[in-house]
């Protein structure tokens, strides 16, 4: 009966959270109905068990999230987003439109913006250069989506997104886990995303298919996707509007510092700064009787996106209209995302702490292949249930990462592996049709999932368990470079 509770919880999780129902109130309430199947303490476990997970995640988390928020909206309303992909599409011209959507979207993604707030001002863009290039705007989505939530979300090192801090303090790793595997992956999900691309663009011009429609309005998103988005991200969408927009985007130069900011300053705190110091204290009790390896990585992070905040600002100030107003949408937008991954942690946290969950456990831990084919199958299988990475990735390490970590030391796996990996597995079935970043893309631009999933599936899921096999078999063969 537990693991019927058990299935039957996470069965109405998701199909209440596809409906459009807030993850705040369906995570307990699918919790709640696994332990009753379980004959658990209802009170104890909603206020013991599913609050402490959250608060945990809450507690570990929201320098990051308030942050990134920040960040993202101080670049959008400056108009730096803006002026990156304006100053891409004219070198590269409307002969290669696709490839300059996916290079702005990778370098904003990759420097630390909200893949939310990159689509509000990439998607109206990309539907003028697609209409000018008179290439069918159902690749629209896959194109934005090949260079905003691949390999600059989950697989590029360095890369500050919350997806690939999360595994940060069960391992005691940074953002820059296993580089050269890293890159290899980033290059097949790349290659391979262009590839098909090209391929259905040759396709589409051979049978004389052009835009196939008027040009794209101004994006719109109902409440119903913005429920269903924000546990897939790190803003919360109903804030885009909010605050004041530059009337002149800054230069190229100064559009791209913060972005750059971010990655140097990340690079530094987590290789050179922090390994240097003197941080024994963290083993006291009022620290949390910590490691600095444990905590580093999400500093870094922290101290990069405080550095990127300031240099927006500061390159900015003149013009942006309203520093206040767009300072406090950001902050806003970190609340309901970071709010409903807490709920599903506590949702996980729960699940966890159940008698049934024994069985999930030995399920998990006798997949055919070792850790590391436990580890992507258990994230693949979170991240596609639940439609977010993110909340996927908290589920699974919480649950399972003791005994990862246990598990790759009997087999002599290097964290950094164990890392990347857990971000990658987590960063493909995660786009499935009912994934928010998904459903919020298509509806921003204008489009339903028959005109256009395919080809999203090809570049944002096909593309990165592509590049996931090939890191398993280098990282089983060579361990972690």
């Amino acid at each position: 009966m537990g693991l019927i509770g058990i299935l039957l919880g996470l069965a109405l999780l998701m199909w209440l959270a596809y409906r459009g129902w807030s993850v705040l109130l369906v995570s307990p309430l699918a919790a709640l109905i696994a332990a009753v199947f379980s004959g658990e303490p209802l009170l104890a476990h909603w206020t013991q068990t599913f609050m402490g997970g959250a608060a945990r995640f809450v507690a570990q988390w929201f320098p990051m999230f308030l942050l990134g928020g920040l960040f993202g909206k101080l670049m959008g309303d400056s108009g730096s987003i803006s002026a990156i992909a304006q100053y891409l599409t004219n070198k590269l011209g409307t002969r290669r439109t696709m490839l300059a959507v996916v290079i702005a979207s990778a370098i904003v993604t990759y420097g630390g913006v909200s893949v939310f707030v990159a689509f509000f001002v990439l998607v109206p863009m990309a539907h003028e250069m697609f209409r000018a290039a008179n290439l069918p705007r159902r690749l629209l989505p896959a194109t934005i989506g090949l260079g905003a939530f691949t390999f600059t979300m989950s697989v590029m090192p360095g890369t500050p997104s919350v997806n690939n801090a999360i595994p940060m303090p069960y391992f005691g790793t940074t953002t820059f886990a296993a580089p050269g595997l890293s890159l290899i992956a980033s290059a097949i999900i790349f290659v391979f995303g262009m590839w098909w691309l090209g391929r259905v663009e040759a396709a589409a011009r051979k049978a004389g298919e052009g835009y196939g429609g008027e040009a794209g309005t101004a994006p719109v998103v109902d409440e119903m996707v913005r429920e269903q988005a924000a546990p897939a991200g790190d803003f919360d969408p109903a804030e885009l509007p909010h605050g004041k927009t530059a009337e002149t985007a800054p230069p190229f130069a100064l559009a791209v510092l913060p972005l750059v900011v971010v990655i140097v300053t990340n690079f530094l705190m987590s290789l050179v700064v922090f390994p240097r110091l003197d941080f024994s204290f963290l083993a006291e009790h009022q620290w949390g009787g910590t490691t600095i390896g444990a905590v580093s990585g999400v500093w870094s992070v922290i101290v990069a996106l405080a550095a990127a905040n300031l240099t927006v600002i500061l390159v900015n100030f003149r013009r942006l209209p309203s520093p206040r107003e767009s300072l406090d949408a950001g902050a806003n937008s970190a609340a309901l995302p970071m709010l409903m991954i807490a709920s599903l942690v506590g949702f996980g946290a729960v699940v966890a702490a159940l008698p049934a969950f024994a069985l999930v456990r030995d399920a998990v831990f006798s997949i055919y292949g070792g850790p590391l084919v436990s580890l992507a199958v258990s994230m693949n299988v979170l991240a596609g249930l639940t439609g977010t990475a993110s909340g996927g990735m908290a589920i699974v390490l919480n649950a399972f990462g003791d005994d990862f970590m246990r598990l790759a030391a009997e087999h002599r796996i290097n964290a950094e592996l164990m890392h990347r990996i857990t971000t990658m597995s987590a960063g493909t079935l995660d786009a499935l049709p009912h994934n928010g970043t998904v459903l919020l893309l298509l509806q921003i631009s204008g489009l339903t999932h028959g005109e256009s999933y395919l080809d999203m599936v090809m570049t944002v899921i096909v593309s990165c368990i592509i590049a996931l096999v090939a890191v398993l078999i280098l990282g089983s063969v060579f361990g972690s470079f």
